[in-house]
This record gives structure tokens, sequence and C-alpha cells, in this order.
């Protein structure tokens, strides 16, 4: 059996009972010479040795089982567990703490349990559930690089739980009104497929039969169609999608809008101004909201939210772009606009948010540019 010596996100109780499987007795603790700060990058608690400090904490008891799934959660985020002394109850005692390498070089502030569970509590007992999940099938060394997209992903349900729409039309039954029977994650990596056996109350009053269904998981998402009031024109991106090339498409380089998934805690805006520089180089000005919206929610589970950003779009400003580390090769395009109208008509515009987003710049173009 191991003392553990608990100082962070792990002292929420929901969270540790995913990641050690089970719930454990905790007691409170004290590592004297410490204190819990923030790191700058990341948010997460990192130890920082200061003199006459105490960091406040809790010690659990965990067994081989509950250490190993302990060490592989830890180790998809970069920490380490080292011997540590620490008082319980007034007595020093032999235990172990999970640590980030260098973490002292660049902290931002004291961390507090509170505000954390406030801000990013229900995110982060999502992302511990598929962390776990794909733990049970792949070594940390290989889950660690989808740590980012488990969380987009976690942040995305968190968003879609406190998503509100007029309900304008329609019964608009609750979520409750589904019963799921059985869920089952038959493929968990940087996407996810979920199957269900679930049945629902029927418009008429009376409850489906069970049924079998899929989705295919992905993190929310946003686009933005740079437009030039001043030239008018557009910038698109045109890049290799697996989607069209796996759906057979004789040409599988798509024109689009700039895209790119929404990272947890980031908002849509910020999100399609970063990938905006990331793709194409572009500051973008003003944001305009196209649409939210699910682009095919009979089974993928996604929102999209759509913009179009004013941008300066000189001659010249075209070229290759994208995230290195993503190995993107993306292509951009300025597009005149009677030009960008002649594709849309001709279907030379295939991905969804261009269409969308050149039918709303259709009807409000005029008043972007001073005009109407």
């Amino acid at each position: 059996m191991t003392e553990i010596f608990l100082f962070g996100t792990l002292c929420h109780p929901p969270v540790l009972r995913i990641v050690a499987g089970r719930t454990l007795p905790v007691r409170s603790a004290v590592l004297p010479g410490a204190q819990v700060m923030r790191g700058a990058e990341t948010g997460w608690p990192v130890l920082v040795a200061t003199a006459g400090a105490e960091a406040q904490g809790l010690v659990i008891t965990a067994d081989d089982q509950v250490l190993a799934r302990l060490d592989a959660y830890e180790a998809c985020f970069g920490y380490r567990r080292e011997p540590i002394q620490v008082w319980v109850g007034g007595v020093s005692a032999d235990a172990w703490v999970y640590r980030a390498p260098d973490a002292e070089r660049a902290v931002d502030g004291p961390w507090s349990l509170a505000d954390w569970v406030r801000d990013w509590g229900a995110l982060e007992v999502l992302t511990a559930a598929e962390t776990m999940r794909q733990l049970a099938d792949d070594p940390p060394q290989a889950v660690a690089p989808r740590v980012w997209v488990i969380a987009a992903r976690a942040q995305a349900m968190v968003s879609a739980m406190a998503w509100q729409r007029p309900a304008l039309v329609g019964v608009n039954p609750p979520r409750d009104d589904v019963d799921v029977l059985a869920q089952r994650h038959p493929y968990t990596k940087f996407f996810t497929v979920e199957e269900f056996t679930l049945r629902h109350r029927r418009f008429d009053g009376a409850q489906s039969d069970a049924q079998e269904r899929a989705v295919f998981r992905v993190a929310d998402a946003v686009t933005v169609l740079p437009y030039d009031p001043e030239r008018d024109r557009i910038l698109l991106v045109e890049q290799l999608r697996l989607g069209a090339f796996a759906h057979g498409d004789a040409r599988p380089w798509l024109l689009e809008p700039i895209a790119g998934m929404i990272d947890a805690g980031e908002p849509p805006e910020a999100t399609a101004r970063r990938e905006a520089m990331e793709e194409a180089g572009l500051r973008l000005g003003a944001l305009h909201q196209v649409a939210r919206y699910y682009p095919s929610p009979g089974g993928l589970a996604q929102v999209m939210t759509s913009y179009v950003g004013i941008a300066d779009l000189p001659g010249g400003i075209a070229g290759i772009g994208g995230h290195a580390a993503e190995a993107e090769d993306i292509l951009s395009h300025v597009v005149p606009w009677d030009l960008a109208c002649a594709m849309l008509d001709a279907g030379d515009m295939a991905n969804a948010p261009l269409v969308l987003s050149m039918q709303w710049l259709q009807i409000h173009r005029a008043r972007l540019r001073g005009s109407g």
C-alpha cells in the first residue's frame, strides 16, 4: 500500500473517484515548505517550494491497482511521482506526490480548488472519464497527445448542456425523455464512436422500442469566412479532407472557410481569430456570427459556430499556411465577390459552412459595405 498526497484537481471527489476507479477514504494533510500555485500556461496546480509555507491537501492509501491508474493518469499531464514527508494528524509520514517537472519556472498566482471546481469541475469530470477509458486500451504516451482534444470534447458537452434555444416552434421534449439502456465506446482515440441502446417517449406519449444507434463524436468547432468589404472579396482555404477522400470523391481537396476546433475554456470568437492567424496569417476585425448549429445531428455529435470576419485582403496575401505541429498543408485563395457568387451557384462550394456563410453574406453584404 502506498500513501499519496493530493494537492490539486484530484482533491475534487468526483474526479478522484473516476481516476481511482472507486471511492477512497481521504485524510487531511499538510506538506510543509511548499504552496500550491497556478501554472501560467496551463492553469493546472503545481507545487512551488516556499520557505515557511504549508500546502494543504489530502492523503489517500492506494493499492497496486489504484496506484497504476493514478500513475497513468498523471503521466498524461506530465506529472511524475516523487517521495515527500507530509504531516497527517500532527504526525510526520512518508508519502508520494505527483509533480510537474520545471513547474516552478512559470506560475501565475495561488491555485484555488474552489475556484477551479466552479470554473472547470464539470469539464474535468468528463475529461477524466474519457482519459481513463482511453488509458484502458493505450499507454499514457499515446493518450497524452490527445488530452487537449479530450478536454475539447468535454467542453463541447458542457456547452451543450448550458445551451438554451428559444424553442419558438416544436414540442421540444427534455433530455430526460431518453432512457439510455446501455452505452458503449467501440472506438476511442483522437475521435470517438459511441454506441447507444436507448428508448424514448414518442410524440403520442407511448414508449418507443429499444433502438441501437451510434454517433461519431468530435469537439465543437468554428468556421470563419474572411471578407474585405473595401475590396469586395473573400478568402478561401484549400486542403485535403479525409472525409471526402474516404467517401470516394475524385477531388478530395476542398475549398472552405477557415476552421478549427474549440479548445477547452476558449470562447468561439477566440478560436476564430486563432485559426485565422494559423491558417492564413490573418488578423481579423469585427466578427459577425452567421449561426450556431448541428451540422449533421443524426450521427455527428458536434456543434458548429460560423462567422464572417472582416479582414484586410490585399493582393499577394494568399499563400501556403497551416499549423506545422498538426501537419496542416493549407493553400489560401482570394476570390472576388462576383466569382464567389458564381462558384456558389455552380456548386463549386461543396462545404456546408461555406454555403451557409456565403448565403448570409449575400443578405448582409450591402450593410457591411456601408450601403445598406
